[in-house]
């Protein structure tokens, strides 16, 4: 399920983000790229292991956090560390699929089944850098508001498109899912979804209470924890 998600970041921590982004150094972005991806990552990143880096990804964890929508479709059990890209003009990432399993000397390997990236420039400011998943139906290409956010399977191809004007910075992050299977996540997402419209037009109905076990028993059956 690829799932946009408006208003993560709010304006003001949109802006503070991106001010204290530009008073930090940023290193080439293949420093934490799998071999093959080196061949085709041009961009740069904050280094992840800093305390800048590691004082923003704060920020943005917790926005992720309090935001129902994400955890109703990722449902994560862990967030890797946050990593702060920026593209100027001539940079693009071209077609790859996320590892597997990430690694850091700061966590435990974790499985990425979910990845996003958070959008924090202005998308009139720069042009390219679209975010284009690709897949047998087509490609789609994402280019979000600041402080909205795409969420895609971490198994899917993607690239991001050359900048050709201005700067293209983003967060991206990967999670492991308590659902590793994309398809049941996306089933949970709407019997889940269904059952809370359900309950504010009405209340604790029968219909609800049917929902709410039959979601339940699924995620019980589903899970990783």
């Amino acid at each position: 399920m690829i799932l946009c998600i408006a208003n993560v970041l709010s304006r003001d921590e949109v802006a503070d983000l991106t001010a204290r982004l530009e008073r930090v150094p940023f290193e080439d972005g293949r420093a934490t790229a799998g071999w093959n991806a080196r061949q085709v990552k041009h961009n740069t990143q904050l280094p992840p292991g800093s305390p800048q880096a590691r004082a923003l990804a704060r920020v943005v964890a917790a926005a992720l956090r309090r935001n129902p929508v994400f955890e109703l479709a990722v449902r994560p059990k862990a967030v890797r560390p946050i990593l702060f890209a920026r593209y100027e003009p001539g940079m693009q990432y071209g077609t790859h699929v996320d590892d597997a399993v990430m690694r850091s000397s700061a966590s435990r390997a974790t499985r990425s089944d979910v990845s996003f990236t958070l959008f924090l420039a202005d998308p009139a400011s720069y042009d390219g850098g679209e975010l284009v998943m690709e897949s047998p139906q087509g490609e789609q290409a994402f280019k979000l508001d600041p402080g909205s956010l795409v969420t895609y399977p971490s198994s899917s191809l993607h690239r991001v498109e050359p900048v050709t004007r201005g700067v293209r910075l983003v967060a991206v992050g990967w999670a492991q899912s308590l659902v590793r299977d994309p398809a049941r996540r996306e089933l949970l997402f709407d019997l889940d979804t269904a059952r809370r419209t359900l309950f504010e037009r009405h209340g604790k109905t029968r219909e609800f209470d049917l929902l709410s076990k039959t979601f339940t028993n699924l995620l019980r059956m589903w899970a990783e924890p």
